[in-house]
């Protein structure tokens, strides 16, 4: 009788291994290779998803996750932060320094 019982504890939980291992492998941070935290970033905004216009937000990136990016945008006199799926952001165009006379 504990053979048998032994066995259902080892089929259960293998059962279970198998099934959290590719839980465990999804550590793929993309989004971290294109942002870094600091960021200046433009965030291409739409009031609604079947909006046609496009507003381009100036933000700065504060944290990242795997699949979504959180920027600190300013609105009003104060600071918000919202998460946005990096499809949605640009990164902020470098202005070149002129040339010294």
């Amino acid at each position: 009788m504990k053979v048998i019982s032994l066995s259902v504890i080892f089929v259960v939980l293998g059962i279970n291994f198998l099934l959290s291992v590719p839980a465990l492998a999804d550590t793929n941070m993309s989004v971290a290779n294109n942002f870094e935290i600091g960021q200046k970033v433009m965030w291409l905004y739409k009031n609604r998803p079947d909006a046609v216009n496009v507003q381009k937000i100036p933000a700065e990136v504060v944290k990242l996750s795997p699949k979504k990016v959180q920027i600190k945008v300013r609105r009003n006199n104060e600071f918000i932060n919202r998460w946005v799926s990096p499809k949605k952001l640009e990164i902020f165009p470098h202005i070149q320094q002129l040339p010294s006379v």
